[in-house]
């Protein structure tokens, strides 16, 4: 008789391990990435935790509905080069999605395993596939691609601009990414720092977009050094990723006293020095009481960023409670743990100085039956401060000629009007105009202006293929 082995269920045998990290006392010392990768061999014993749901709730709760288990198992397998095509099928950019991606509340929160034994650590692999892949010299295969002879011209060259490009050239579409900063990746590269996304990372991924056939105008901005009229008579399409990266203010007394920062302006400074780059100097945080306002992503990049530029202490002040923060729990876990102080239920309603911020003056909040935060009685306090930084989130920022030529509707947020449905999903109310991502969606996660950039080029490739129905007909 045949012996039957044991079904080896390795979710057991192998605990979820996340990739190493320096220790807090070195990683506040550079700006270098925290996180150590991942070697073949941790890869494959984690991507063989992987019990292969029927229903894979991850690939459903990822935006850009990753072939998760399908690119898990050829990883498990040491088919690294196949899971790079599987994983680029879907995702233009994840070595930079499994970076910054909060999996806690995406992939890995909908992990069957996380329920006790601990999420597949999809990230990171996701990080470990493309890394290496690239690394080894892969390239997106377009042996197979045919000229379509259309062309379109990419406004912005963040994560919706640089799927839409991707994903258009992969169809045979000549594609040019404007955009007005020196590099690619708007946001990714100026506005994420150095510990989180490594601007090398970017820079390879450029390398790969212009292997493609993608062409980059960088340095160009758009109503300056060209006219939308231009492109109009240049280009088939425009497609649009500006982005909403207008900082909300916090609409306090004392917000325009020296001292007091908002938080784009601060990241851009300090990246620009980093990658040396002319124009910005960094902010001298030396010895400083530095204080941010604000709880999401963008003030925990703030929060660790001023810790490496040497300020003396800092505190994030947050009107809610901890557990309601909207930033990534793996985020508000390193701050705290680089030496990030949190005062909770707490808010700003003056900014205090004569010719400098000297002091925030703060109320306590409490949270009624319902749910609702208000202002708890003799609470008024003040708490000292160098510097101050309002990272309160951003609001669209959309540019003048977008209306005035273009005759793209708006929301009265500001945010582009699109038609997000089929046939020509993300058209705007000008026929041969496209949107996506922050533009659209306001201020949002990098995975879903990736989403958006991709569906927008499949609403572009259905419109250019019926004009040209249109006019043979």
């Amino acid at each position: 008789m045949k012996e039957i082995k044991p079904v080896e269920f390795k979710f057991l045998l192998d605990k979820r391990q996340e990739p190493e990290k320096l220790s807090s006392e070195e990683r506040v010392r550079h700006f270098a990435s925290i996180y150590l990768s991942y070697s073949q061999k941790q890869a494959q014993t984690q991507a063989g935790r992987c019990i292969n749901c029927g229903n894979p709730y991850c690939e459903w709760k990822c935006p850009v509905h990753n072939f998760i288990p399908q690119w898990l198992q050829l990883v498990a397998q040491g088919k690294l080069e196949e899971a790079a095509d599987l994983a680029h099928q879907t995702n233009p950019l994840p070595e930079i999605c499994g970076r910054i991606c909060p999996q806690e509340r995406l992939c890995e929160g909908a992990c069957t395993l996380n329920d006790g034994l601990g999420a597949v650590t999809i990230g990171a692999i996701e990080q470990f596939i493309a890394d290496t892949a690239l690394e080894k010299g892969w390239l997106p295969d377009m042996s197979k691609v045919k000229p379509l002879g259309k062309r379109v011209a990419i406004v912005g060259a963040g994560p919706a601009g640089l799927a839409c490009a991707h994903s258009l050239v992969k169809e045979g579409v000549e594609v040019c990414v404007f955009d007005k900063y020196p590099e690619i990746g708007g946001l990714l590269t100026f506005g994420i720092p150095e510990f989180k996304l490594e601007k090398r990372i970017i820079k390879r991924r450029k390398q790969v977009l212009e292997a493609m056939g993608i062409r980059f105008c960088l340095n160009t901005e758009i109503g300056r050094d060209h006219s939308v009229e231009d492109l109009l008579s240049q280009y088939d399409c425009l497609f649009l990723g500006l982005g909403a990266d207008l900082g909300k203010k916090a609409n306090i007394s004392g917000e325009l006293l020296p001292g007091v920062h908002a938080a784009l302006p601060f990241l851009v400074r300090n990246i620009y020095n980093f990658l040396g780059l002319p124009g910005y100097e960094p902010l001298n945080m030396q010895n400083k009481r530095v204080v941010i306002l604000g709880a999401g992503d963008t003030a925990m990049d703030c929060n660790r960023t001023a810790l490496r530029l040497g300020a003396a202490s800092v505190t994030c002040v947050y009107r809610q409670e901890m557990h309601n923060m909207p930033g990534s729990k793996k985020e508000i876990k390193n701050a705290i743990e680089e030496g990030v102080h949190f005062s909770w239920q707490k808010q700003a309603v003056e900014l205090v100085g004569k010719r400098q911020v000297e002091a925030i003056k703060l109320l306590n909040t409490i949270k009624d039956g319902q749910g609702l935060y208000s202002f708890a009685e003799g609470g008024e306090h003040l708490m000292p401060a160098d510097e101050v930084i309002i990272a309160y989130g951003f609001d669209a920022n959309p540019p003048h000629w977008l209306t005035e030529q273009l005759a793209v509707n708006l929301t009265e947020k500001g945010l582009v009007q699109t038609n997000e449905q089929k046939p020509y999903a993300f058209q705007t109310s000008n026929p041969r105009v496209f949107a996506g991502g922050d533009m659209v969606l306001g201020a949002d996660l990098v995975v879903r202006a990736v989403a958006q950039g991709c569906a927008a080029a499949q609403g572009i490739l259905r419109y250019l293929r019926s004009a040209g129905k249109r006019s043979k007909g």
